[in-house]
């Protein structure tokens, strides 16, 4: 049987009665509701113009989420549901491939701050604040 996806992290909490944070937070499936959660509060800031996509070789590279912005900027996106943000090297040989303008790493947190390899790690609030303005 095909794997389903759910993007809406609520439908999954409700579809796996998690009626409480703690619930969610125990339940293995609280990385990938983040990450759902995360690409849909990110996908509802971006005008019209913006492409997104998800990058994975077969080698296994993977960005959860890419944004193209025309010719001149591509960003790319690690999602991480933890206090201490770290990216794969798979998402460093994504980025090896891509060429992206901005790399950041999406996590639980609310502070940001740069980490190896020209990554920002960035809560999802301030990324958010972010798009706004720079989509202005």
């Amino acid at each position: 049987m095909p794997k389903v996806y759910i993007r809406d992290s609520g439908l999954v909490h409700q579809l796996l009665n998690l009626n409480s944070i703690e619930g969610v937070l125990s339940n293995p499936v609280v990385g990938n509701s983040w990450e759902g959660f995360v690409i849909e509060n990110i996908l509802g800031t971006l005008p019209n113009y913006v492409k997104y996509s998800y990058y994975r070789t077969g080698a296994g590279a993977e960005i959860d989420l890419v944004l193209e912005v025309g010719n001149a900027e591509i960003w790319a996106i690690e999602i991480k549901q933890s206090s201490n943000p770290r990216v794969t090297k798979g998402f460093h040989s994504a980025c090896e491939d891509l060429a992206p303008t901005r790399k950041y790493v999406i996590y639980n947190g609310t502070e940001t701050y740069p980490l190896p390899e020209h990554v920002m790690a960035i809560g999802l609030k301030s990324m958010l604040q972010l798009l706004s303005e720079f989509f202005i």
